[in-house]
């Protein structure tokens, strides 16, 4: 790129969203399913997570707060739906807003569940991610909810980003796929539950 470099295997937001969407599907259904009427929620940028908002018709003041361009996007055609987005300095890799602005309005509220995603996720490293700012951010999320769900697909297990920034035992449980093998399953429930679709 122009004054810089950047890896060339690195995925957009957009193309990833292309991936493993049936699967994405399953599970942003199952964790839509535990949003009722007048919920409170924070949702982080990923495209699971972003999926989610898609499966909340019917539901009746919801209120979601999200650093993700991606799940405002989605929630804008609902209009049971308060949004509010946290705004921020603006990553267009992940379609997200980070820095001291998102982050600051995040700590105004308190939710009763968070949505995060993770580039990958293992007993030993619990949840990580490329960027700094957006691990931050997802931090802070589950500080500010009563529960916090892993959404992510099993084909980011036992990946490993650059920054870790949250342990499996700080979640509430883990949204993913059946093709996560037995023994993963296994060693991820000595520190959390995991559902799977």
């Amino acid at each position: 790129t122009r004054g810089g470099a950047r890896p060339t295997n690195w995925k957009s937001v957009v193309q990833r969203d292309q991936i493993n969407v049936e699967v994405k599907q399953r599970i942003a259904q199952l964790a839509a399913s535990m949003i009722a009427d007048e919920d409170t929620v924070m949702m982080e940028a990923g495209t699971t997570a972003a999926t989610i908002v898609r499966y909340l018709g019917g539901r009746r003041g919801v209120q979601i707060v999200t650093n993700s361009a991606l799940a405002f996007n989605s929630a804008r055609a609902n209009p049971a739906l308060n949004v509010i987005l946290t705004g921020g300095v603006f990553r267009r890799e992940s379609e997200s807003f980070v820095g001291p602005t998102a982050e600051r309005a995040i700590a105004d509220f308190n939710t009763r569940i968070a949505f995060v995603g993770t580039d990958g996720f293992s007993p030993e490293r619990g949840l990580t991610t490329r960027f700094v700012e957006g691990a931050q951010v997802a931090s802070l999320m589950s500080e500010r909810a009563e529960e916090t769900w892993l959404v992510a697909d099993s084909t980011k297990f036992g990946q490993a980003g650059f920054v870790s920034f949250l342990p499996l035992h700080r979640l509430t449980g883990i949204i993913t796929d059946s093709d996560l093998p037995a023994e993963a399953v296994k060693a991820l429930q000595e520190h959390t539950r995991v559902c799977l679709v």
